[in-house]
């Protein structure tokens, strides 16, 4: 059990069955009457974000959430096929729950999945990819003079602002988190 006044950032939590994480807290004393702690919780499954406040001493049960690689097989179109890379057992997981991943990953990638309770609810790729362009303008020599970026698209199908350097072929560093352009691969 976890008390309001013991939150951190990133912290999973169970409130009435369903995991929260913490997104922000803020513990407030004011002048007159007894302290609470303001937080900002997300839901993991569904993805809505509430703000509660809170007793300090009020309790709720920690979640326990299992991450493991996995490596991303193929689509059928409607499931995404994943393979446990210990027990080599197959996951079918629907297009919901890997929506977010999806611009980012291609086949035979290794990939996060959390479960809660044994059923998967997030597919999180790796934080810096490297992906090849398909298409974008065709980049000039001495482009790298001016600051200016351009649209293009990866071999996932994801569409992001690259500089204007950057031709199609050339192989980028990508961070999922944000899904900004890193840096150019030598490949």
């Amino acid at each position: 059990m976890v008390t309001a006044g013991e939150f951190k950032k990133g912290m999973t939590i169970e409130i009435d069955g369903a995991v929260w994480v913490i997104v922000d807290f803020q513990h407030v004393k004011p002048g007159k009457g007894a302290a609470f702690v303001r937080s900002k919780i997300k839901n993991v499954v569904t993805g809505s974000v509430l703000e509660k406040t809170y007793n300090p001493t009020e309790k709720f049960p920690k979640a326990h959430v299992e991450k493991k690689d996995m490596q991303y097989l193929y689509s059928d179109g409607e499931l995404y096929y994943f393979m446990d890379n210990d027990t080599f057992e197959q996951f079918p997981l629907a297009q919901d729950l890997v929506a977010d991943a999806l611009p980012f990953m291609k086949e035979n990638m290794n990939v996060s999945i959390k479960f809660f309770k044994g059923q998967a609810f997030i597919v999180e790729p790796p934080n810096f990819v490297e992906l090849e362009i398909t298409d974008t303008e065709p980049g000039f020599k001495g482009d790298t003079a001016t600051s200016g970026n351009k649209p293009a698209i990866l071999e996932t199908g994801a569409k992001i602002m690259v500089p204007l350097f950057i031709s199609t072929g050339d192989v980028i560093r990508v961070d999922t988190r944000s899904g900004e352009y890193m840096e150019r691969v030598n490949k």
